[in-house]
This record gives C-alpha cells, sequence and structure tokens, in this order.
C-alpha cells in the first residue's frame, strides 16, 4: 500500500471532496455497532445469558471471581474502556510515526466487525464468549473512531471542517435508524417469522458486524495515507500507559488545547449520562414500557442527523465554539424540562426525545471539528487518542452523579437534574478558551469563524 506525499493537510478540488466522502462511510459503517449492538440489544441479552449460568445464589465466575450475574455486562464493558486507554495511545503513535493509518484502521474495523458477527453464537450459559467479543468489538471500535477521526484535519481545510464533522455524524445516525428499525421489525415480530426471541436478537446482533464489514471497503478504497510531518527517526513505541503520559506532557505545552479537552471532559460526560440513564428515568420515574423507550430511541436517532446538519450551518454563521456554547444552554433547559415531565405521558417523553435527538449530533460534531483546529501538525492521532479518552474513558463520573443523587434524594427527577450541572460548568469552561488564539499556537491557520 503506498503512502500519499501529502504531509501538509488536505490536497485541492476533486480529491479532497472524494476522500472526504470516503470518511463520512466510517461512520455509516460503524454506528450500527453503538446503536444495535450498545444501545438496544447486547445488554439485556448478555445480562440473561450470564443468569443462565449463574449458580443458585446469582453468582457467574469468570477467572474464579464471584461475580453477581446481573453486573457482567457492566464489568466486561468498564474493562473493555480500561483496554481501550491503553491501546489507544500505543495505536496513535504508530499511526503518526508512520504515517500508515489506514492498514490500522482496516485492522481495526475487520477485528470489530468480526467479534460483533460472532455475537449470533452467543447463547446459552456461554457468558464469557459474549464478554469476551464484547471487550474485542469495543475496544476495536474506540481505537477504529480515534483513527478515523484523526483524519478530519488531514481531508478539510479549517472553514469546511465544522460541515464535514457534522455530515459524518449525520451518516452515522442515519445508519442507526435505518438498521435500527429493521432489526426491530424483526424483533417485534419474531414469532411471525418463525424465530425465538433469542434467535432474533442474535441476528440483530450479526447483523451490525455485518453491516461494518461491508461499508468500512468504501472508506478504505478513498482515503490516503500520508508521509508524516515529522522526519525525524521514529522513537520505539511505548506501552501505553507510558505513551499516554507522554501524551499528555506534551498537551501540557498547549494548555489552551488542554484547556478545551477539560471543558469537552465535562460537558460530554453529562451528554453521555443523559443517553445512558434516559431509560432509566423513563421506566422508572414515568412509568413508561419498553415499546415507548425503543421508539424513543428511534426518535433520537433519526433526529440527532437533522440536528447535526441544522448546527453544522449555524456554525458557518455564528463559528463552531458560539454554536457549541448554544447547545449546552439547550442541553441545560432539557434536563430542567425533564425534571417537569408528567409520568405515564409518552408524548411529552417523546417531545423531550425530540429536544435532545436536535442537539445531540450537532454537540458533538462541532466539538470534533472545532478540537481538530487545536492540534500540533503531525500529531493528529495522538491528540485524537487524549480527545476519545475524555469521550469515554472518563465516562463514570456522570454516572456516579445521578446515581449518588438518587441515593440520596430517592427521586430519579432529582438525579437527572443533578446533571444540568455537567452542562453549566462546561459552559463556563469552554466560554473562557480563546479559541482562535488556540489554533494558532497549536500552529495552525484557524477560519475567519471558529
Amino acid at each position: 500500500m503506498d503512502i500519499a506525499v501529502a504531509p501538509d493537510g488536505p490536497t485541492d478540488g476533486a480529491a479532497r471532496r472524494r476522500e472526504q466522502r470516503g470518511w463520512y462511510w466510517y461512520d455509516w459503517a460503524n454506528s450500527v455497532y453503538s446503536t444495535t449492538v450498545l444501545t438496544v440489544f447486547l445488554g439485556p441479552y448478555l445480562t440473561s445469558v450470564a443468569k443462565a449460568a449463574a449458580d443458585a445464589h446469582g453468582f457467574v465466575h469468570p477467572l474464579g471471581i464471584p461475580v453477581r450475574a446481573g453486573s457482567f455486562y457492566a464489568y466486561s464493558v468498564s474493562a473493555s474502556l480500561l483496554l481501550s486507554v491503553l491501546a489507544m495511545p500505543l495505536a496513535a503513535a504508530a499511526a503518526d510515526r508512520s504515517g500508515r493509518k489506514k492498514p490500522l484502521l482496516g485492522a481495526c474495523a475487520y477485528a470489530g466487525a468480526a467479534a460483533t458477527t460472532g455475537m449470533f453464537f452467543l447463547g446459552g450459559d456461554r457468558y464469557l464468549l459474549g464478554g469476551a467479543l464484547l471487550v474485542v468489538a469495543n475496544v476495536a471500535f474506540v481505537v477504529s473512531m480515534m483513527l478515523y477521526n484523526s483524519y478530519l484535519p488531514q481531508i478539510a481545510a479549517p472553514e469546511e471542517r465544522d460541515a464535514v464533522s457534522s455530515r459524518g455524524w449525520a451518516f452515522g445516525y442515519a445508519a442507526g435508524a435505518l438498521v435500527l428499525v429493521a432489526n426491530l421489525v424483526l424483533y417485534a415480530g419474531h414469532a411471525s417469522f418463525g424465530l425465538a426471541e433469542g434467535d432474533a436478537v442474535r441476528i440483530c446482533l450479526a447483523s451490525a458486524g455485518l453491516w461494518w464489514a461491508v461499508f468500512t471497503v468504501v472508506p478504505l478504497r478513498r482515503l490516503r495515507d500520508r508521509v508524516p510531518a515529522r522526519t525525524a527517526a521514529a522513537p520505539p513505541s511505548r506501552g501505553g500507559l507510558r505513551q499516554l503520559r507522554e501524551t499528555l506532557r506534551d498537551l501540557r505545552r498547549h494548555p489552551l488545547t488542554l484547556g478545551f479537552l477539560l471543558a469537552y471532559l465535562v460537558y460530554n460526560d453529562g451528554v453521555q449520562t443523559v443517553i445512558t440513564q434516559a431509560s432509566v428515568f423513563g421506566s422508572e420515574e414515568l412509568g413508561l414500557d419498553q415499546t415507548t423507550l425503543i421508539v424513543a430511541v428511534l426518535l433520537v436517532q433519526a433526529l440527532a442527523a437533522a440536528g447535526a446538519v441544522l448546527m453544522g450551518r449555524l456554525a458557518r454563521r455564528y463559528g463552531a465554539k458560539r454554536t457549541i456554547l448554544g447547545s449546552l444552554v439547550a442541553w441545560t433547559a432539557v434536563i430542567v424540562a425533564g425534571y417537569f415531565l408528567p409520568a405515564h405521558a409518552p408524548v411529552w417523553f417523546f417531545s423531550l426525545a425530540v429536544a435532545i435527538g436536535l442537539v445531540l449530533g450537532g454537540s458533538q460534531a462541532l466539538s470534533r471539528s472545532l478540537y481538530s483546529h487545536l492540534i500540533p501538525r503531525g500529531k493528529e492521532a495522538e491528540y485524537f487518542a487524549a480527545y476519545e479518552i475524555s469521550d469515554r474513558g472518563v465516562s463514570w463520573l456522570g454516572p456516579l452523579v445521578f446515581g449518588v443523587a438518587y441515593q440520596v434524594t430517592g427521586s430519579y427527577r432529582d438525579a437527572i437534574v443533578s446533571l444540568a450541572a455537567f452542562f453549566l460548568i462546561g459552559f463556563v469552561l469552554l466560554s473562557r478558551v480563546p479559541v482562535r488564539r488556540a489554533a494558532v499556537a497549536a500552529g495552525n491557520r484557524a477560519p475567519d469563524l471558529i
């Protein structure tokens, strides 16, 4: 595989647009894993498999360690995130030093797709197989997303990045909604298809892996490797933790970039907690059934695609930073509105899902594109590893605050409204980051509006 000589950023004209279009398709390919596998089907199904394997006291014993069956899925997710934190800096350093990001992206994508497709064989009491496949798939997914995101400053000029990033998120949410509709038709009508409920779930899980594998072909054909911007002899690769320390040490030389990462860590933790805890709030506090919650997930997926495009257009007029700040105000309003939702009223919960969908995709897409301006050239993958760690590796604080608020008050309404603090603090932190000066300090040209 040849490495294209293009160290200084995006090429011009048709070649750049072709590469951008190929880049969008990786969001289309992998977002189905996030939606179908992680958000909807795998958690309940793997928990049921673990319970089938449990002893009389409700425990399974992976590696001889007693684990309550109901906690096995959560522990598996935590293990995958921990391994991701170790793997991302190592993969990032290799990508930046060699310039061969595309083979690494392909290896991660197909490892994740194979593990996800292998979930078809998850059943009976094979909980260990499910845990192992989840860990492999999730590590591969997270590392591949880090590599994928690091292409953005290489394929898009500064003034294009908000729009390009927003289109990528829109593609991903559209694919997630499309496949989830098909899977829910299969799941809800499994009896009419001559399938048991468990068989329908396993087909849904495997379909996400096959989708991931098939559509990854497009970005691998269109994205190009580049000669590393740093031509000095590359030092030997370090272990994951040592490489992470090196990246964080380098980040300290760019305090404004670090300031943005801190703001993103805070408000994104609020975003992720709302996504993961909304179904608990809906079922436990509002008394809504599973069908209502699934329809709400579909609304979020469909409208997040439109929201990403809409907020990308707003960013062209007002700048990415102002648009993100506006989205944080909207997130705060959504949280406060959630506190007052009446119980047993699906229409109001759907209204909340609409609001979440409209701000979700845009706030994530613009955060990615804004960060891309603040990265020193030649360190894209390493810095996006730190970004992904902020996105996924430190996502425990929001659920902890939610859980403590519920434990102290006994009210899920108080728990959900406590998350407003993440958006308010994130707003203050982001408002204090001079993003134009941060881009210049990182050695980049800032667009007219940023």
